[in-house]
């Protein structure tokens, strides 16, 4: 146990890799590790397609903001909710599929546990990993490079493979921030948590050389304009449903 509470402990985003491949039995050993992730009802909703060709690789490279370790990096794999096989199964038998907002969820959820998993399985063997959330920057071109059918979306990426760097550990928000008994806390409250925070990321920002002057001013910035906001058409177009 406390030797997966220390890999929980010590993640970081890792950005530059060894070019070292990933072997085959570790990836099925995390992928394993994911599938043994919490899935409601058992339903599975999720995938991950391993792009191995270099060309698909570089194609990507533009469509999620021009991260260019999607390319380099020894392992990609592209998350998906994945209700395909849902829709398969109930084609097959003549019956109907409904498709809607609980559905969709449980999609997202299931696949962001899934990746989620692999990720502590990949760390815990030595591996560093980078979620790719810039996946979404342009979706129906990211469908075209990955030919996903109908049912099934593409969430995020996921850059996994022996680390070349070092990066110090980003503080996060005091547990007393995040964790609250029998009711959510007062405004002022959950403000005052966030000033604290806000003296500690402005150091750390400092320190690594960031131009951000506290935790505030990136997340003002970050939700001042709606970002991505095509994907909801996206998705809809793809067979989700938000009903």
């Amino acid at each position: 146990m406390t030797d997966a509470i220390d890999v929980l402990r010590s993640h970081r985003s890792i950005r530059r890799f060894k070019p070292d491949p990933v072997p085959e039995e570790d990836l099925l050993r995390a992928v394993e590790a994911g599938q043994q992730a919490a899935t409601s009802s058992n339903i599975q909703g999720y995938s991950a397609i391993r792009v191995k060709d270099p060309a698909v690789r570089a194609a990507l490279v533009p469509l999620t903001g021009g991260q260019a370790k999607v390319a380099s990096s020894p392992l990609f794999l592209a998350i998906c909710g994945d209700t395909r096989r849902h829709r398969l199964l109930a084609a097959r038998e003549g019956t109907d599929y409904q498709p809607n907002l609980e559905g969709f969820m449980l999609a997202v959820i299931d696949a962001t546990l899934f990746a989620q998993n692999m990720v502590i399985a990949f760390e815990s063997m030595g591996y560093g990993t980078c979620y790719i959330g810039g996946l979404r920057e342009d979706l129906p071109a990211v469908h075209k490079v990955l030919r996903t059918p109908e049912g099934v979306w593409p969430l995020f990426g996921l850059c996994v493979g022996r680390p070349d760097q070092d990066p110090e550990r980003r503080p996060r928000l005091k547990t007393d921030a995040v964790l609250f008994d029998d009711r959510y806390p007062e405004d002022e409250d959950i403000l005052a948590a966030i000033d604290d925070y806000d003296r500690v990321m402005h150091d750390w920002y400092r320190s690594n050389g960031i131009d951000t002057p506290d935790w505030s001013a990136r997340i003002r910035q970050h939700f001042e304009e709606k970002r991505r906001t095509s994907n909801a058409a996206w998705y809809l177009g793809a067979g989700a449903s938000f009903e």
